[in-house]
């Protein structure tokens, strides 16, 4: 295809000729320009994207880069809260066995009893359907809220309403169920829970599910990630 230059020679040099054929050279002279402002769309595009997926990829290095004896659940969430600067009360981890969902992290739950597959809990729909879910106004969403009544570490309980909130199923390499992560922002009001979360926090949250799942299956489950 002629570049722009010979697209403006040719005009200039059939400037005496038909009118049809300085129609037919403006179109060509037109087309050149529209590739060349598409090929800057694209550059600035991947550009973009790139970035993106550069800092995701940084992200999920620090998890990666734990040792394989620092690769437990409380490590492992604690850097999940970095990662989306939250408290580390503030992240979850629940571990699948049979039909009940347990937790696994924060420690102060799992005594609190479990999830059943079969309720309507958010966990529970997580395991169910594989499907990540985010709310960002999670305090009107019909859930159990008997957890948010724990007391998690030296939070005081009006600090711990749930109001936007993140959920992902951890899979196993065969596909298979084998836990639930989630991350929240808790406060008492929805306007002091800080900023919502994004289309890109959940699939961060789904590359972070991912790799709990492939570590997971290095030990014998989620509440054994140090294999």
């Amino acid at each position: 295809m002629w570049g722009i230059l010979g697209c403006r020679e040719l005009w200039q040099q059939n400037s005496s000729n038909s009118q049809f054929l300085k129609e037919r050279v403006h179109r060509v002279w037109l087309y050149c320009n529209m590739r060349q402002a598409s090929r800057r769309t694209l550059v600035t595009l991947s550009l973009t994207l790139s970035s993106g997926m550069i800092g995701e990829m940084w992200d999920i290095e620090q998890l990666a880069g734990l040792d394989a004896s620092e690769s437990t659940p409380e490590s492992i969430c604690a850097c999940v809260a970095k990662m989306f600067q939250v408290r580390e009360t503030e992240v979850a981890l629940l571990e699948l066995s049979g039909r009940l969902l347990h937790f696994v992290y924060p420690a102060e739950l799992k005594t609190a009893g479990a999830i059943p597959l079969s309720s309507s809990a958010v966990a529970a729909r997580t395991a169910q359907t594989k499907q990540a879910e985010l709310f960002n106004g999670f305090a009107q969403v019909t859930h159990c809220s008997v957890f948010e009544l724990v007391k998690l570490g030296n939070t005081g309980l009006d600090a711990q309403v749930i109001q936007k909130l993140m959920s992902a199923p951890v899979l196993a390499t065969n596909g298979k169920v084998v836990g639930v992560i989630q991350v929240s922002r808790k406060a008492p009001r929805p306007d002091a829970a800080g900023p919502d979360f994004t289309s890109d926090d959940l699939r961060k949250l789904e590359s972070v599910a991912r790799f709990v799942g492939k570590t997971s299956a290095k030990g014998r489950g989620v509440a054994q990630i140090s294999g």
